[in-house]
């Protein structure tokens, strides 16, 4: 069968989807629908009423990030730590914990607590009546 058919070659276009990668030279497509969906969410932590100490550090970690400790940068005027987490898997539940000075402190903006799985979540764990519990996230899309 010859190639050259005098025909034109047969162009293929794919809609609704996003080049991801690389694999043995060829391009690997993934319609929309079907890639991982992400969650972008602002954590925050504000200097607790009456408390004249400003901390040298505030960071967030968790399951979301393999438990790397991010810093929250200080914003003046309402006198709080914030940074902007981009890329949170979603659909699925987060375990995070916040850290003052190195040490976990309370989140009234979580989304529950939960009993911290394994050693790494463990040694990170809040004190509570009811035991050791870590911060929960549902990372929800709309």
């Amino acid at each position: 069968m010859s190639h050259n058919s005098g025909k034109p070659p047969i162009r293929i276009i794919l809609r609704k989807t996003q080049r991801i990668g690389v694999l043995s030279n060829r391009a690997v497509l993934v319609k929309k629908a079907e890639r991982a969906q992400t969650y972008t969410k602002v954590f925050r932590w504000h200097l607790p009423k009456g408390q004249a100490h400003k901390p040298a550090t505030v960071e967030v970690a968790g399951t979301f990030n393999n438990w790397e400790k991010v810093p929250l940068l200080r914003d003046r005027v309402p006198d709080a730590w914030q940074v902007t987490l981009h890329q949170i898997p979603c659909n699925r539940t987060h375990h995070y914990m916040l850290f003052v000075d190195g040490k976990p402190v309370p989140d009234k903006h979580c989304d529950g607590l939960a009993i911290p799985r394994g050693p790494q979540e463990e040694q990170y764990a809040l004190q509570t009546v009811r035991g050791p519990r870590v911060f929960m996230l549902f990372a929800q899309t709309k």
